[in-house]
C-alpha cells in the first residue's frame, strides 16, 4: 500500500542545538564534495574520537612493582556502571593519605600495551606503565585507589560504548569519590586526585556538577588534559583533512557521540579550585600546544597552580610515561599539600 501525504508540515533538520545551523550546513557541503577515500578517513577519525576501538587489558598488577599487599575492589559509578580497581596500601605501611588515580582513553589503570602489537600499536607502539607511578607514590607513603573507567579495562560497558571524553565519565569520578566517602577506612584518610588527560576532563566536570563531594580534596595532579578540538584537528591536519572538521562533528553525532566542541575541558576547568599541577608535552604533535594547554590552565580557578612543560619530545605518549621515570615533581607536589 502506497503512503499518501496528508499533513502539511516541515521539520527543522539543522541540528541547531548541537552544531549550529552554519556548521551543520558546512558539514553537508563537505559531505557532497569530499572524495570517498577521504570520507572514509573522516569516519575513522570520528569513531576514534567517540568510541574506544579496543579495550586495553590490565596488563600488570601492583605485584609487578613490588607492591604485594593489594586487593581488587569494585564499586559503582553515579549511574550504576560497575567499576573495577585496586586498593594499594603504602609499602611503608598503610598511611592516612589516599590518592585516587584513573587513566586516559583508550588505556586502562595499568597503562597501555602498544608493545603487544595490533590493534594497540595502531595508536602507538609504546608500553605505558602507570603501575610504575603507583610504586613511586606508594614508596613515598601514599595509599592508592586506582580504577578503570567505563568502557575501559575491566569496568562495565555503558552508553552504547560511546566515550564522552569526560561528558559521561564524570559520573565515574563521582562514583569513586562516593565510594571513598562511604568506606569505613578510606573515608578517614586525606584524599587527592591524580587524573590524566581526558579523565582530567572528567574530574573537571565532576567538580562542576557535584562540588560538595570535592570540598576536602587536598590537591589535584592533572597531566596532559586536552580539548578534543585541538586533538582531532591535529589528527586531521596530519592527514591533510583539517578542512573537514564540521563533517567530522556530524559523523560523531551520527555515531551517538558528542561534537569536539562539546568535549572541551575549558567548559568546566573553572570548577577546579584546589591546588593544581598540570604537565604537558610542549611540542605535542597531536595537539596545538602550547596554545590548548595554556588555555585550559588559564581557566583553572585554583589560586595555587603550576604548569610544567615536558620537553625534548613531540610524542604525546612519552608524556604519559614521564612521571613513572621522573617522579620527583609528582611526589613533591603531593608532599607539599598532603604532609
Amino acid at each position: 500500500m502506497a503512503f499518501e501525504k496528508t499533513l502539511d508540515y516541515s521539520i527543522d533538520n539543522t541540528l541547531k542545538g548541537r552544531m549550529g545551523e552554519a556548521v551543520y550546513n558546512r558539514a553537508l557541503e563537505q559531505q557532497h564534495s569530499i572524495s570517498e577515500e577521504h570520507y572514509g578517513t573522516i569516519k575513522y577519525l570520528a569513531e576514534f574520537a567517540v568510541r574506544p576501538m579496543f579495550r586495553t587489558p590490565v596488563h600488570k598488577t601492583p605485584a609487578d612493582h613490588g607492591m604485594t599487599d593489594w586487593e581488587d575492589v569494585f564499586f559503582q559509578s553515579l549511574d550504576g556502571t560497575p567499576l573495577e580497581g585496586w586498593y594499594i596500601p603504602s609499602v611503608q605501611g598503610e598511611s592516612d593519605k589516599l590518592i585516587i588515580i584513573n587513566h586516559p582513553m583508550p588505556m586502562s589503570r595499568s597503562g597501555f600495551t602498544g608493545h603487544f602489537g595490533e590493534p594497540f600499536s595502531g595508536v602507538d607502539t609504546l608500553e605505558i606503565d602507570f603501575v610504575a607511578h603507583m610504586k613511586h607514590l606508594s614508596e613515598a607513603g601514599y595509599n592508592i585507589l586506582a580504577y578503570d573507567l567505563r568502557n575501559h579495562g575491566n569496568s562495565g560497558a555503558a552508553n552504547g560504548g560511546i566515550c564522552g571524553i569526560g561528558r559521561y565519565e564524570w559520573r565515574d569520578v563521582v562514583g569513586a569519590q562516593q565510594y571513598v566517602q562511604n568506606h569505613p577506612k578510606l573515608s578517614k584518610m586525606k584524599c587527592a586526585l591524580y587524573n590524566r588527560c581526558t579523565r582530567g576532563n572528567a574530574a573537571y566536570e565532576a567538580m562542576y556538577r557535584r562540588p560538595e563531594l570535592f570540598e576536602d580534596i587536598q590537591c589535584f595532579f592533572g597531566p596532559l588534559t586536552v580539548s578534543m578540538t585541538a586533538l582531532m584537528t591535529s589528527f586531521a591536519g596530519l592527514m591533510g583533512l583539517d578542512k573537514y572538521m564540521e563533517l567530522m562533528d556530524l559523523e560523531q553525532v551520527k555515531l551517538g557521540g558528542f561534537t569536539n566542541g562539546e568535549m572541551r575541558p575549558q567548559n568546566y576547568a573553572h570548577a577546579v579550585k584546589v591546588p593544581y599541577f598540570m604537565a604537558q608535552v610542549i611540542d605535542d604533535l597531536w595537539t596545538d600546544n602550547p596554545k590548548d594547554a595554556q588555555e585550559i590552565f588559564d581557566n583553572i580557578s585554583s589560586e595555587e597552580k603550576e604548569l610544567f612543560w615536558i620537553e625534548n619530545t613531540n610524542r604525546r605518549f612519552d608524556g604519559y610515561n614521564y612521571f613513572g621515570v621522573n617522579p620527583e615533581k609528582m611526589v613533591a607536589f603531593f608532599d607539599k599539600y598532603m604532609k
